[in-house]
């Protein structure tokens, strides 16, 4: 069951100094994922508390049955919170859920909500979500996925009604491993394109650290710069329905508001 309860004296300000007033966000993780925490953490700042819980590890399996086999454990690992009061939950894992195509998507995650009572989302429905709201529909995709995910979710974003106009792939070295990617890399792929352009740029997966790399670029262009995690914050604060001043806000979130 959702918290919704601020401890203050003022009805419309939160005290933002007791953590345990603040909204409490689960988040589900794969199991070697080493991103989505700290780039939570650091995104919510002192507005939301961040609480996670792990898939599984799979051994001996192709890609694309490990992401599977997730999707089958999710209510699962939704369970493990126990009786931790959640707001929210968002499952950090962009891959597993583009499996499914964006109508079963949202009805999964539609289910998992009416099953445990609190709005539960995908990071995939996450970026429709901020898409719709800043009005969206075409976009350059930045990868680092292995050719057959990536083209899986542009096939995605597209069955979605968002036009993919351009990929630009992000290897770590020689091969494709979102958890090696470095800052340096992201910026020197996006920039060997136009960096001028104006439409939006879509960092896909929530395990590549792209928070740095989005501050370089954000001081070079003023294009909607949107990751899964930076997406899943969005929402996690949208949903939750927190008041708070635009200052406290992470300058990646403010760069999200529809009037810019």
């Amino acid at each position: 069951m959702s918290r919704r309860r601020w401890v203050t004296g003022d009805p419309g300000v939160v005290n933002t100094m007791d953590f345990s007033s603040l909204p409490r966000l689960g988040v589900v993780v794969p199991p070697e994922n080493p991103t989505v925490e700290p780039e939570f953490t650091r995104l919510a700042g002192d507005i939301m508390r961040v609480y996670s819980s792990r898939f599984p590890l799979v051994v001996g399996e192709e890609l694309q049955q490990v992401l599977h086999a997730w999707n089958v454990a999710l209510p699962e690992i939704l369970s493990n919170f126990g009786s931790l009061e959640l707001d929210a939950t968002v499952v950090a894992c962009s891959a597993s859920h583009y499996l499914l195509d964006p109508e079963g998507d949202r009805d999964f995650c539609d289910q998992l909500s009416g099953r445990l009572g609190f709005p539960v989302q995908s990071s995939t429905q996450a970026i429709l979500a901020c898409c719709a709201s800043l009005g969206i529909t075409e976009l350059t995709l930045v990868s680092p996925y292995e050719p057959w995910l990536t083209e899986l979710s542009r096939s995605f974003w597209e069955k979605a009604g968002i036009t993919v106009d351009r990929v630009i792939p992000v290897p770590a070295g020689d091969r494709f491993d979102p958890y090696s990617v470095t800052t340096d890399k992201i910026v020197e792929e996006v920039s060997g394109g136009d960096i001028d352009d104006d439409g939006p740029l879509l960092f896909t997966g929530t395990g590549m650290f792209t928070l740095e790399a989005l501050d370089q670029l954000s001081r070079r262009t003023d294009r909607v710069l949107l990751t899964s995690n930076l997406a899943s914050v969005w929402w996690g604060l949208k949903v939750t329905a927190l008041p708070h001043e635009e200052s406290e806000l992470h300058p990646l979130l403010r760069r999200l508001r529809p009037e810019r």
